[in-house]
C-alpha cells in the first residue's frame, strides 16, 4: 500500500494563535474562557484538578453553565451578556451564542485544522471541491472558503446551518461557492454517488450519538466506517485530504489513522497522521486536551512510497 504511517508521532497540537479567545484558568470539572469581551465558566470532564491557578479571575465571569442531575443544564448570568457576539480568529470572523447544552458554537480548538486546511488548499494551486459533513456552525467551511475551495456543507440541523450561513456573511464569504444541505450525512453521500459527484477534500466531524433529519440514528463506532467507506467513493482522481474530527470518549486517534489507512483507495499516493487538538492556558505551560483527528493527505510525486 502506498502509504506512509506516523503511528509513533502521535502529537498534541495547540491552538496558540486567537486574540479573541483564551482560558483564564482551569480546575474543579470548569474552565474560565474568555470569548472576546465575555467571560464564561464552562464544565469540562477533562479538568479532573482541583485547585485553581488563578483564583481572583472567578470573579469576573459574566456566565456559568450549571449541568442538571436529570440531563441538560442551565446558564446562570452574572453580568449582562448579548445574545450573540463576534469574535475573530486571524482574517476569519463567527458569531458566538450562549446554546442550551453549554456549547457557544464554536470549537476553538479547530483553529489547528483550519489553519493545516487553508494551506493545503492554498498550496494546490488548483481549484479543490471540499464536502464539509457533520458541518455543524460551519468552522471549517468558513476556512475553506476562504482558502479559494467551493464547498458542499452537509448538517442535519436546519438551525446549524443557518448559523454557518451567519458565520459566513461575518467573515465577507457569503458569495463564495458553498452548498448547504440539511440532511442525513449518510443519505447525502449515497444520493451523491448515485449522481456521480466527486470531492477533492472530505471532512467530517461526527457526533458519538446523533439523529437525522428523519430520526435516522448514528452511532460513532457502529456508523463511522460505513460512512468513510461511502465517501472513498466520492472521491475525486486526484484528493487532497480526508480529515476526521472526534470528540467521542475512549476512542483514540490512531483508531481514525488505522481506518483511513485501511479505508483509502490503494490507488491514492498519500500519507496518514493523527494527534490531539489542545488549548493553551493563559500564563501557564498547562494544555487542555480538546479532541482528536485522523488526517490522510496526498503526497507530491517525490515524496511517494
Amino acid at each position: 500500500m502506498h502509504f506512509k504511517n506516523d503511528a509513533n508521532k502521535v502529537k498534541m497540537n495547540v491552538a496558540k494563535d486567537w486574540k479573541d479567545y483564551e482560558i483564564l484558568d482551569m480546575a474543579n470539572g470548569e474552565k474560565l474562557e474568555k470569548w472576546k469581551d465575555i467571560v464564561l465558566i464552562r464544565p469540562d470532564p477533562q479538568i479532573i484538578w482541583k485547585n485553581p491557578c488563578f483564583p481572583q479571575k472567578w470573579k469576573n465571569a459574566n456566565a456559568k453553565y450549571h449541568r442538571s442531575s436529570t440531563g441538560g443544564g442551565k446558564w446562570e448570568y452574572q453580568k449582562n451578556v448579548l445574545q450573540s457576539w463576534k469574535i475573530q480568529y486571524k482574517d476569519l470572523s463567527f458569531l458566538i451564542k450562549p446554546m442550551g447544552f453549554k456549547h457557544t458554537g464554536l470549537f476553538p480548538e479547530q483553529a489547528v485544522n483550519w489553519d493545516w486546511m487553508i494551506a493545503k488548499i492554498q498550496k494546490a494551486k488548483r481549484p479543490i471541491k471540499v464536502l464539509n459533513l457533520f458541518a455543524y456552525t460551519g468552522g471549517a467551511t468558513v476556512a475553506c472558503s476562504y482558502a479559494g475551495a467551493s464547498v458542499c456543507h452537509v448538517d442535519s440541523s436546519k438551525g446549524m446551518v443557518a448559523w454557518a450561513k451567519e458565520n459566513m456573511k461575518e467573515s465577507g464569504l457569503e458569495n463564495r461557492p458553498v452548498r448547504y444541505i440539511v440532511d442525513d450525512v449518510i443519505k447525502f453521500v449515497n444520493r451523491e454517488i448515485r449522481r456521480g459527484n466527486q470531492y477533492d477534500a472530505i471532512i467530517m466531524d461526527p457526533p458519538s450519538y446523533g439523529r437525522g433529519t428523519n430520526g435516522e440514528v448514528w452511532k460513532f463506532e457502529e456508523n463511522l466506517p460505513e460512512l468513510v467507506e461511502l465517501c472513498c467513493k466520492v472521491l475525486s482522481d486526484n484528493p487532497l485530504f480526508f480529515l476526521i474530527n472526534s470528540y467521542t470518549t475512549g476512542i483514540s486517534s490512531i483508531v481514525l489513522q488505522n481506518l483511513l489507512q485501511l479505508s483509502i483507495p490503494k490507488q491514492y499516493h498519500g500519507s496518514v497522521s493523527c494527534g490531539e487538538l489542545g488549548l493553551p492556558m493563559t500564563g501557564s505551560s498547562i494544555v487542555l486536551p480538546c479532541g482528536i483527528y485522523g488526517r490522510w493527505e496526498s503526497l507530491d510525486n517525490k515524496d511517494r512510497v
